[in-house]
């Protein structure tokens, strides 16, 4: 069942491998005065394709410049790996880049899959389900984390979780997220959304409530009714260097149509 908003929201992911940082700095001030409504950056420590040894960033210092660089777009990691930060300071980082951007952060986390990164920075890979039962155990320790820290949030700070496994993932989602991202085709996002509107029934939980974003590349930015009639609200560009938004210029495009 499709869940529709009144307006289609849409993004970019700026991919930080490959490229400088100003070249990334350029590309989201660029996106942020297309007037985009979210930027994203993946939160890995290495390359996840082409060149494996091209050159890469870390994702919440970056984030930090993209929150001071920009002043429309919601910001957020296209998602945070659980792992690679305690929860507590992860709910911290959030809250504290929420009043660096105005109020305009999403705290975006999932399980944790790039094997390199656990291995060259020493955390402990583990086996997927041991890396969902710690984003379980994690997700209410953000929550309380945020419910105490002074000051709160500026904005609404939206609990994003990313994935597609559905006998953990899309019940987290079900029990504690805002918003959920997963990747295209959109027959694949269609059956995905409709295993997390299962789960909402079974945990109580209205699935109105849950903003749907999916991930997409260049190549399938065209006839986004495609992903819109199967519910999504929110489509994220996918973006490496160096950085051509013209593809993006075509989702606000399609987007301002709707009116």
């Amino acid at each position: 069942m499709a869940h529709h908003r009144a307006t289609l929201k849409v993004g970019i992911q700026i991919q930080p491998q490959g490229v400088s940082v100003e070249e990334m700095r350029t590309a989201w001030r660029a996106a942020d005065d297309m007037g985009v409504d979210s930027i994203w950056i993946w939160d890995h420590f290495y390359p996840l394709f082409g060149d494996m040894d091209a050159t890469h960033f870390e994702a919440w210092t970056l984030l930090s410049t993209m929150a001071a660089d920009t002043s429309r777009a919601q910001l957020g990691t296209l998602v945070t790996g659980n792992s690679y930060r305690n929860p507590e300071l992860l709910a911290d980082m959030a809250r504290t880049l929420d009043h660096v951007s105005g109020g305009r952060m999403y705290l975006a986390v999932g399980a944790g899959w790039f094997e390199r990164d656990y291995t060259e920075y020493g955390y402990e890979f583990g086996t997927v389900g041991s890396r969902l039962r710690q984003l379980e155990a994690d997700l209410p320790r953000m929550k309380d984390r945020l419910a105490k820290l002074n000051p709160p949030p500026l904005g609404a700070m939206p609990i994003m979780i990313g994935g597609s496994g559905e006998k953990v993932t899309l019940r987290l989602v079900a029990e504690h997220a805002d918003s959920w991202n997963a990747f295209g085709p959109p027959e694949n996002f269609a059956r995905l959304s409709g295993i997390l509107d299962d789960w909402c029934a079974k945990v109580g939980r209205d699935p109105g409530e849950i903003e749907r974003t999916v991930a997409i590349g260049a190549d399938d930015v065209n006839d986004i009714e495609r992903y819109t009639a199967v519910g999504a609200d929110h489509v994220i560009l996918m973006s490496g260097g160096p950085f051509d938004l013209s593809p993006l210029q075509t989702l606000i495009d399609q987007r301002d149509a709707r009116g």
